[in-house]
């Protein structure tokens, strides 16, 4: 397969790349990894007129910190995370989500903001900005925007971003040594796209649960934050005692479509394991 034909363009600066997508809006795309762009141009599934390819934008690639947040810049590859970026919980989950995002080399090509914006809902790094609440921070001509990660997300392969925005940095909350994490996620095998998958981020104080995150992903048009369970979590004893009860709630509160791989039913109870799992591993 081959692409249909386009220009492409290879700007020096963001404001060269800003200026490019506020003069083509609607038919350009940005190259930063390409792992899921390049595929949909040669399926002709993506037609762009223009590639603005912003590798040479070195300003964009950078993981740093602020005093509550981890800034991760538009060219940060997914094997940044491969070990630990931060000496905390976050540092640690994400070490450990990353390992299921595709194969090695593509994690290598791949960025985590590209992901984020291309927003396949069984995509690990939306499960992970919509259960912990990112910010999304959007660059265009016009200035900068900070989005939700509640409002970024707006369906299959949709976004708040506008046509002439480059999401340039995505903010995750720091996690402090009280939290505790913990992921599944299911693939008929290593590297495919997730069937069902959970992340559990749990604030835990004297052995009571003061703040908790619970979202599931693959199983809808984005990943799901299990809000009503979060509030059902607050208050519990930090123990395994009440994964079970979490775990059926979970099941009956998913609506999964059905597909070639999977029915409604079987990803219900594919929820329900990984609720459970992901929790059970954050409990113990």
């Amino acid at each position: 397969m081959k692409p249909a034909a386009f220009d492409y363009f290879k700007p020096a600066s963001v404001s060269d790349a800003l200026a490019l997508l506020a003069e083509h809006p609607d038919s350009c795309k940005i190259l930063a990894g390409g792992q899921s762009l390049v595929p949909a141009m040669n399926f002709r599934l993506a037609r762009p007129d223009i590639l603005i390819d912003i590798n040479d934008l070195s300003e964009l690639d950078y993981i740093r910190t602020s005093s509550d947040r981890l800034h991760i810049g538009a060219l940060t590859r997914h094997a940044a995370f491969h070990r630990p970026v931060i000496a905390a919980p976050l540092g640690r989950l994400l070490s450990k989500v990353v390992r299921h995002i595709a194969h090695y080399p593509i994690r290598q090509r791949g960025t985590f903001a590209g992901s984020v914006a291309h927003a396949d809902p069984a995509s690990e790094w939306c499960l992970v900005a919509t259960t912990l609440g990112a910010e999304m921070v959007a660059h265009s001509v016009r200035g900068e925007r900070l989005i939700e990660a509640s409002a970024f997300f707006q369906g299959t392969f949709t976004t708040a971003l506008a046509a002439d925005e480059l999401l340039a940095e995505v903010r995750l909350p720091l996690l402090s040594e009280g939290w505790r994490t913990g992921f599944y996620e299911f693939s008929r095998r290593a590297g495919d796209f997730a069937l069902g998958m959970a992340v559990a981020a749990l604030k835990v104080q004297a052995g009571t649960i003061c703040v908790a995150h619970l979202g599931v992903g693959g199983v809808g048009d984005r990943a799901i934050r299990l809000v009503a369970l979060e509030r059902q979590l607050v208050g519990q004893s930090a123990s395994i005692a009440i994964v079970d009860e979490i775990a059926r709630a979970a099941r009956a509160l998913v609506e999964p479509d059905g597909d070639i791989h999977a029915s409604p039913e079987y990803r219900r109870d594919l929820i329900a394991t990984s609720v459970k799992r992901a929790l059970t591993e954050a409990l113990t």
